[in-house]
Order: C-alpha cells, then structure tokens, then sequence
C-alpha cells in the first residue's frame, strides 16, 4: 500500500541526520528511512528542519483588527479595555467572523495548527462573538483545531447577568470557560463562579490574572487553591501573570512552587504585556513580562501566545508564534542555543499540553501536524525567523510557500 505522504530528508529537533517522516491515514507512520516506498505525494525537505505544528494559546479573534476604528492615546491597560467596551456596542456577528476569519487566516499561513480563543461573553455584546465564531471551527477543521473559550472580560458580580450568559455559551458549545478576576469587584468570588461553571459542564478553565506591574492582586494564589480542591490539575491556564515579576524573589520562588503542583499552566503575552505594562515608570522602565525561565526551571508548563492583534491591548501583530518567541529572546535574556530551543518549545509542546491536545508530537502514531522551516538548524526558527517551507494538518498538506528573490542590483553594470 503506498504512503498518503512521504517527506523525505527531514530535519527533527531531537534527532541528529536527516529521517523521512512517512505519513498514513493522517497520522505518523514511520520515521526513518523511506527508500523506494510508493507515495501518493513525496516531499523532499533536503535537510530542512521539521516540527509540530505551533500551537497558538490565547487570542481574541472577536476583538482582532480594530485599529480602524479605534484610537488609543494614552496606552494604558485601563483605556484599552474602556475603548474596547465602547466599540463592543457596535459588534455585529458578520463583522466579528469577518475580522475572525483575516486573522485565522494569518496564523494558519504562519503554520497555526491549533488554536484556543476567548470569546467575549457579556451584558454588552451578548452572545455574538460565539454566535460569530464557533461556526469556524468546522469552517477552518481542515487547516485548523480551533478551541472557543466563553470569556468574561467585563466581570461577572459587577455585571449582572453575565454568568447566565457563560452558561448558555457552554450550552451553545463553548469549548471552555474563562475569566478575568482583576477586572472584577470581587477577584476570588470571580474565580470561584468559573470553577464552579468549569466543574458543573465538565470543561477547563482559562483566567486573566495578575496583570499589573505591583502585586496589587495575585489571584493566582485563588486559582491554584481552587484548582487543587476541585480536582482540576492540568486543566487550568492562566495568563499574563506580569505580577508575579513584582515579587521579592523568595515569594516568587514560592508561587511558581504553588503553580507548578496544581499543575497550571502559564501563558506569557509579550506583545500585550511589554505594550501595556511600565507606563508609569520614568527611570528603568520594567519589561513587565511573567518571568519565563523561572517558570520553566520550576517545571511549570510556559506558553507564548498573541492575545490581540492589532487593537488597543496591542497596536502591533501578525498571528506568527515565531514573532513572539523572538521577542522574548531579548526581553527575558534567553539568547543562548539551549534557551532557543526552549522558546520553541513555548510556541509548541507546552500549549499542546495546556490545550490537551491528543497525539501531538513528532513519534510514530502522533497525528501529523506539521511545519518544514527553511533552515537546518532547530535554533535558527527563532533566531532568525526563516520562511515556512509547508505546512501539514492531519497528514495534508495545507500551505506550501514558493520563494524567489532576485537581487537585480547584483546585475547592474
């Protein structure tokens, strides 16, 4: 029987010389030496380094690509989500899909095999967003496995009416619950109410937490306890997470310690965080940025992840995981060969095991989810942040890059 599709003379980060990855029934079949075997598509990577597909964690496809029509002066957490509410008013479920859909589009170019949302449930635009987005994921299945996460930016005890809401967005099909706590008037009475919604349809969770440049709130403390008393370890994500850089370093020892046993899941925004965060400071302005290492020293699962695209929260994006883990090589001081292949496990394994994704990898039987880079060395995807040379989803390939440059000056007399 001849192979759906061989690619042959692949680079695989853990390995040292090149393999061919046989692909079967959308799965992994073999790894290793391909020879003559029959294929209905054969690929050869001459060398090129092959890995899982990215795994983007958390972005808000429903408030993406709003900077024509909304201006932010002071950049400032506080204004972005007062804006943001203000131009929420005038949401329509076509306009969300349509920005949804532009921005789906980029991450699946960028090689976005997976993906989770939050999509913004609440008083003031109701139920749109899922109404506008869980449709996608039957639309993007063949390039994409997209998670929605029913969110409440807007608080719920401050905002009457929203829980009714996340409920019926369970109901709808939401894939998970989330919340926001340091926007709410009660921060652990918001956290308890996504525990008990997460608990009562059997779905993970999902917070904003911490995001300031002081440790005004650590509701992370309420997180990891409600975690291990609801028995939800491994199904819990938080991000941002920007106060726990705040913290003497004792304390900080001390939270990840608490993250890492209830098995939490940290994501790391940088484009939002590093934006928004330090605005008041005038001297040795801070990064504001969770502190990565230190999370992964501490055996914590660390992603990378784009949160908004182009809006007030971040006036700046491309849906490229690759642009993040660039961006927190210089911010976080992660410069070296090993601390690169780590950033690339950020924007790979680690979301694949905060979104639980089943068979992720590069063994035989994992489900081919696949990028080819146009490089040969695991460190240079984020070093230098070369072309995609395709892109694999469940064994097919879905984006294919033709390159040429001519350099016409090297022509002229």
């Amino acid at each position: 029987m001849a192979a759906d599709l061989v690619l042959r003379g692949a680079q695989l980060p853990d390995r040292h010389g090149p393999v061919d990855i046989v692909i079967q029934d959308g799965v992994i079949a073999d790894l290793g030496t391909a020879g003559g075997m029959l294929a209905r598509e054969t690929i050869d990577l001459a060398g090129r380094v092959v890995t899982p597909g990215l795994v983007e964690a958390h972005i808000h496809l429903d408030k993406a690509l709003l900077d024509d029509r909304i201006v932010a002066t002071t950049g400032t957490l506080a204004e972005a989500i007062r804006v943001t509410s203000e131009a929420k008013r005038a949401f329509t479920v076509d306009d969300i899909r349509a920005r949804a859909r532009r921005a789906l589009d980029l991450a699946v170019r960028a090689g976005t095999t997976a993906m989770r949302t939050h999509v913004e449930v609440d008083p003031i635009v109701g139920l749109a967003g899922m109404e506008a987005v869980l449709p996608l994921r039957d639309e993007y299945r063949g390039a994409l496995d997209l998670q929605v996460c029913a969110f409440a930016q807007e608080g719920i005890v401050k905002a009457p009416g929203t829980e009714g809401l996340l409920r019926r967005a369970l109901t709808m099909g939401a894939d998970l619950v989330g919340g926001c706590p340091y926007n709410d008037t009660d921060g652990a009475e918001h956290v308890r109410i996504i525990f008990a919604l997460a608990s009562a349809f059997g779905v993970d969770a999902d917070f904003h937490v911490d995001f300031a440049d002081e440790p005004e709130h650590l509701h992370i403390r309420n997180v990891a306890a409600e975690t291990v008393r609801t028995g939800w370890r491994g199904r819990v994500a938080v991000g941002h997470l920007t106060e726990l850089a705040a913290v003497p370093p004792y304390q900080q020892g001390e939270l990840v310690a608490e993250i890492a046993a209830a098995g939490i899941g940290v994501i790391v925004l940088p484009m939002t965080d590093l934006y928004l965060m330090g605005r008041r400071d005038e001297l040795n302005v801070r990064r504001g940025l969770a502190p990565i290492r230190r999370l992964l020293d501490g055996g914590v699962r660390v992603a990378l992840a784009s949160n908004n695209l182009r809006n007030p929260f971040t006036p700046v994006g491309t849906a490229d995981l690759v642009d993040l883990a660039a961006v927190a090589a210089v911010a976080a001081h992660m410069g070296t060969p090993a601390d690169l292949r780590r950033l690339l496990n950020t924007i790979t394994v680690h979301p694949a095991a905060i979104l639980r994704l089943p068979d992720y990898g590069l063994d035989r039987g994992c489900r081919a989810d696949l990028v080819a880079w146009d490089c040969e060395r695991v460190e240079d995807i984020v070093a230098a942040r070369p072309p995609r040379a395709l892109v694999v989803k469940r064994g097919r390939v879905t984006v294919q890059y033709e390159r040429r440059v001519v350099e016409r000056w090297r022509e002229a007399p």
